[in-house]
């Protein structure tokens, strides 16, 4: 099985080994071949879109499936909500039945914070974590910005998203943030789903 995955940018590409690490411990025999492709700020719309996605499905080196992880927090007004951004994109891909869309709220690091206190220590400063579960958080503005500023706060650094989003995952487990987070477990189920549909996580 291969599976290219359409992320937004550097941060979701440090991600990739804490997530290939999650699986093939849950997908001992049938790990797929995973390709992460940064799409340089933000995925692709519309016919744009289509066309990456069909490239992908088609030709000697082709993928089995695409799945698209957009945050909804993209600096427009692309997306109301996760339903609204996964039936946008499955619109702009003419209903592919290789093409999943996933969504992280309201950004990837909605996904880092149910490490708040790797986070504080990273940053060198106590500030509490945002209230309310991790993909709740917006407050008028998304996880990211929360964890910009407590390390702003701590003086010492300025937030690197694809240093330091390796650094708080690295010695944690990842199902610590899937069960906090349903589109994160969407998103992961996804992919286990496609290999071994035994094996999602309930």
């Amino acid at each position: 099985m291969k599976i290219a995955i359409l992320v937004e940018g550097a941060t979701e590409v440090a991600f990739k080994e804490k997530l290939r690490g999650f699986l093939q411990s849950r997908l001992e025999g049938s790990m797929p071949r995973l390709t992460f492709i940064p799409q340089n700020g933000r995925i692709s719309k519309e016919e744009k879109l289509r066309r990456i996605v069909e490239n992908l499905l088609t030709g000697n080196s082709a993928y089995d499936a695409v799945i698209a992880l957009t945050d909804i927090y993209t600096g427009t007004q692309d997306f109301q909500d996760a339903s609204d951004a996964k039936a946008k994109m499955t619109s702009w891909v003419n209903n592919n039945p290789q093409f999943y869309p996933h969504t992280a709220l309201h950004d990837f690091e909605a996904w880092l914070l149910p490490y708040w206190t790797t986070i504080q220590k990273l940053a060198k400063h106590n500030r509490s974590s945002p209230s309310g579960s991790p993909e709740t958080v917006n407050h008028q503005k998304p996880p990211s910005y929360h964890i910009k500023e407590i390390f702003k706060l701590g003086g010492r650094q300025d937030y690197n998203k694809p240093i330091h989003g390796k650094k708080i995952l690295e010695k944690h487990d990842l199902m610590i943030a899937i069960q906090a987070c349903p589109e994160l477990k969407a998103f992961v189920n996804q992919i286990i789903s496609l290999c071994d549909e035994s094996k999602v996580i309930a």
